[in-house]
C-alpha cells in the first residue's frame, strides 16, 4: 500500500551546499536539506539549531570524518542454490560510515538501525574485537554531543541511500531517544516523522520491584520516511480473547455478533483477522522475558525476529532491499531472507560477521535449499584485509586491489605493461601477488626505463616513481639507491621509492586523514589467520571431545575471541553446528574445548574455525572415526 503524496506548497530550495569536491566515482551527494532543517512554526520563538549537530556548512560531516576510498575484499561467496539475475546479498565487515559512502544513492527501500545505546555501559562491547572496542571508545568521547555527531554522520548517509519511497526505523532507549529525534527532524524533516513506537519489554522481577523509581520497561523506535509517498502495509495482531468472547449472539443467518449500545457489531473477516497494530507494541516478547528462546545466539543486545518481521512486512515488499548497518548477529538479514527481500548488512566486528554468516547459512538450510532456495550472499571486508587470500588472487585483480588501496588509478589495457597505475601524476609499479614474492634489481631497472619512456619524463616534468611489493630483495634496494645517488650528476635519472604493502608508507595517505574525532590508524591493515590445532579424544557411544587449546595467533597483540565448530564438514562449505557459532566460557574467555555426540557411527570430517581480536580467521579440518 502506498500513501498519497502531500501536495502542500513548499518554499523553493536554496542552491546545493557541496561539502567538498568528491572523486569522480563517489556516490551522488545528498540533496540540499535546509528546507527540512527549518523548525516547525509551532516552536515559536524558541531558538532551534537549523542543522544537525556536527554539520559544517563548508565540509559537512567530512570535517569530523574525512572520506576514505578503499576496496572491499570478497573473502567468500556462499552459494545457497537460487538462480537469480540479481547481485548476491552482502555481509560486510567494516566501519559502517565508510561502507555506506561507497554504496550508490537511492538504492535501499528500508533501513533498520539499532546503534549502540548511549548508556556508557560495557555491554555495548559484545564480541571482543579490538576494532569494536576502539570504535566504542570513540563514540563515548565527548558525551552526548560527541555521540550525536557520530550518529548524525551515519544517519546522513542512510538518507542518501534510501529511495524516495524509503523508510528508516531507529531503535534507541531513554538515554538518547529525545535527542536523536531532534537530530532526525533536521536530517529527514519534521514532516517526515511518522511514529514514535513504544516496544514494551518490561520484566517484573523481585529486584526491579524494589527500585525507588518506576520500573523501566520499554525501548523506543523512531519511524521516519524520506518523503510523503512511502511504502506501508498495515499489520494486524490478534484481538484478546475477552474481546472476541463478546460476540456471543447469533443472528438468523448464523453470524456471530454483539450488541453495542443497541447497534449490532458482527464478527466479520476484518475483526477475525485481528486489530490494526498501533504504536505501542506489547505483543512481541523481548529476550528478557523469554531468556531461553531458541533464536538467541548469546549477545546481550540481540533483538527478536518477530520485531524485525513486523517492521520489514510493514515497510517493504518482496524483492525490496532491506539494510542494517549495525548488523550484530544478522537478525534483520535473517528475517529479510525468510520474507523474500534482498538485504545488505554490516558490522565493525569480525566475530559478528562470522556468526552472522553461519546464522544465515543455517536459516537457509533449515528451510531446505531445494524447497525454498534463496540468493547467494558474499562475505566482504573493508579496511582490514586477509593477506593470504589476497596472495591467491589472479595477478590482474591483485594489482587492481593494491592500486585502489594505495589511492592510485590503474592503467587500462595491456597487463604486461611495466607501469601499472598512476597516483598524483606519478607512475606506480606493483609486484607479484605471493606473500613471499620480492621485487628484484631487474624489476627496478625495467620500471626506471619505462618511466624514462613516458611523455612526462621527456617533458622533464617527471623524475619520480613508486614500486609497491610485499618485499624487496637486497639487490633491488641497492639498484634503487644507485638511481637516486646518480641524480646529482646525471640528468637522465629516476628516483624510485620502494614501499612494502601494508607497512606505514603504504598507509600514510589514510592515516593522515585522521581528525580529533576520527582515528583511521587501523584502516588499510592486513591480517593473518591463527594457526589452528585440534586434538580429539573418544569417549565411546559416539561421543568425542575436541580441543583447540593449542591454537596460536599470528597477528601482533591479538588474542583468540571466538571458536566455531562444524561436526560434519563437507570439505568446501563450513556451516557451524547450531549452538556452536558463538561460544564464550567463564569470564568472557573463548571456550576452545567441546564435547559432541554424533548421531551415528562412521567417518567424519570435523572443522574448527577460530577468530582473533585483530580480525584474523583460521580453519582446520581433521578426519575422525566415531564408534
Amino acid at each position: 500500500m502506498t500513501q498519497e503524496p502531500d501536495t502542500t506548497p513548499r518554499d523553493p530550495q536554496p542552491p546545493d551546499v557541496t561539502p567538498d569536491t568528491p572523486p569522480p566515482d563517489a556516490p551522488e551527494p545528498l540533496p540540499q536539506q535546509e528546507d527540512l532543517w527549518r523548525p516547525p512554526a509551532r516552536f515559536g520563538a524558541v531558538p532551534v539549531e537549523k542543522e544537525p549537530m556536527g554539520w559544517d556548512r563548508r565540509q559537512g560531516f567530512l570535517k569530523h570524518y574525512p572520506r576514505v576510498e578503499l576496496p572491499t575484499q570478497i573473502v567468500e561467496r556462499v552459494q545457497l542454490g537460487m538462480d537469480t539475475p540479481h547481485e548476491p546479498n552482502r555481509l560486510i565487515w567494516g566501519d559502517n560510515l565508510h561502507v555506506m559512502r561507497q554504496i550508490p544513492s537511492n538504492t535501499i527501500d528500508l533501513i533498520y538501525a539499532d546503534p549502540p545505546f548511549f548508556s556508557g555501559r560495557q555491554y555495548n562491547v559484545m564480541w571482543g574485537d579490538a576494532n569494536e572496542v576502539r570504535s566504542f571508545n570513540d563514540i563515548w568521547e565527548g558525551g552526548m554531543p560527541g555521540y550525536l555527531i557520530w550518529l548524525n554522520a551515519r544517519l546522513y548517509e542512510m538518507k542518501r541511500l534510501l529511495k524516495p519511497t524509503g523508510s528508516i526505523y531507529v531503535h534507541c532507549d531513554w538515554h538518547a531517544s529525545h535527542y536523536i529525534k531532534v537530530e532526525m527532524d533536521k536530517i529527514f524533516g519534521y514532516d517526515n516523522f511518522r511514529r514514535e513506537i513504544i516496544w514494551d519489554i518490561q520484566v517484573l522481577s523481585g529486584f526491579k520491584t524494589r527500585t525507588q523509581n518506576y520500573v523501566r520497561g520499554h525501548d523506543t523506535v523512531l519511524f521516519y520516511t524520506v518523503s510523503p509517498t512511502f511504502t506501508f502495509n498495515p499489520q494486524r495482531q490478534p484481538h484478546r480473547k475477552e474481546y472476541l468472547d463478546r460476540f456471543n449472539k447469533v443472528d438468523d443467518e448464523g453470524r456471530k455478533y454483539f450488541d453495542g449500545r443497541g447497534n449490532r457489531r458482527y464478527l466479520d473477516d476484518t475483526v477475525s483477522k485481528g486489530k490494526a497494530v498501533g504504536d505501542v507494541w506489547s505483543d512481541i516478547m523481548s529476550f528478557q522475558q523469554i531468556p531461553t528462546a531458541k533464536e538467541k545466539i548469546g549477545y546481550p543486545t540481540q533483538k527478536p525476529e518477530a520485531l524485525l518481521e513486523r517492521i520489514i512486512k510493514a515497510s517493504s515488499n518482496e524483492g525490496d532491499v532491506v539494510a542494517d548497518f549495525f548488523g550484530g548477529g544478522a537478525t534483520t538479514a535473517v528475517v529479510a531472507q525468510k520474507l523474500g527481500r534482498r538485504w545488505i548488512t554490516c558490522d565493525q566486528s569480525r566475530v559478528a560477521v562470522s556468526v552472522s554468516a553461519e546464522r544465515l547459512k543455517q536459516e537457509a538450510i533449515t528451510r531446505g535449499l531445494e524447497d525454498a532456495p534463496v540468493p547467494d550472499f558474499t562475505v566482504e571486508h573493508w579496511g582490514i584485509y586477509e593477506a593470504e587470500q589476497l596472495s591467491r588472487m589472479p595477478l590482474g585483480q591483485f594489482r587492481q586491489f593494491v592500486l585502489q588501496a594505495y589511492g592510485a588509478t590503474r592503467v587500462s589495457g595491456d597487463d604486461g605493461a611495466l607501469i601499472h597505475g598512476w597516483r598524483n601524476q606519478f607512475p606506480i609499479w606493483v609486484g607479484l601477488a605471493g606473500l613471499d614474492s620480492q621485487a628484484t634489481a631487474d624489476d627496478v631497472l625495467e620500471f626506471a626505463n619505462a618511466v624514462r619512456r613516458t611523455v612526462q619524463y621527456r617533458d622533464a616534468n617527471l623524475r619520480d616513481g613508486t614500486m609497491l611489493a610485499w618485499g624487496f630483495r637486497a639487490d633491488a634496494e641497492a639498484a634503487a639507491k644507485e638511481l637516486r645517488e646518480r641524480g646529482a650528476m646525471d640528468v637522465n635519472f629516476v628516483r624510485l621509492s620502494q614501499v612494502r604493502i601494508g607497512e606505514p608508507g603504504f598507509r600514510e595517505h589514510i592515516v593522515g586523514k585522521s581528525t580529533d574525532r576520527a582515528d583511521y590508524s587501523e584502516f588499510l591493515t592486513f591480517v593473518h589467520p591463527p594457526v589452528v590445532s585440534v586434538a580429539h579424544r573418544a569417549h565411546g557411544d559416539r561421543a568425542m571431545t575436541f580441543d583447540a587449546g593449542d591454537s596460536v595467533v599470528v597477528n601482533a597483540g591479538a588474542e583468540l575471541v571466538n571458536v566455531q565448530w562444524d561436526f560434519d564438514y563437507d570439505g568446501s562449505r563450513f556451516v557451524a553446528a547450531p549452538g556452536h557459532a558463538f561460544r564464550r566460557g567463564k569470564g568472557g574467555k573463548v571456550d576452545l574445548r567441546v564435547t559432541h555426540r554424533f548421531d551415528r557411527a562412521g567417518m567424519y570430517q570435523v572443522a574448527c574455525r577460530i577468530q582473533d581480536s585483530r580480525g584474523g580467521e583460521g580453519t582446520r579440518a581433521i578426519e575422525v572415526e566415531v564408534k
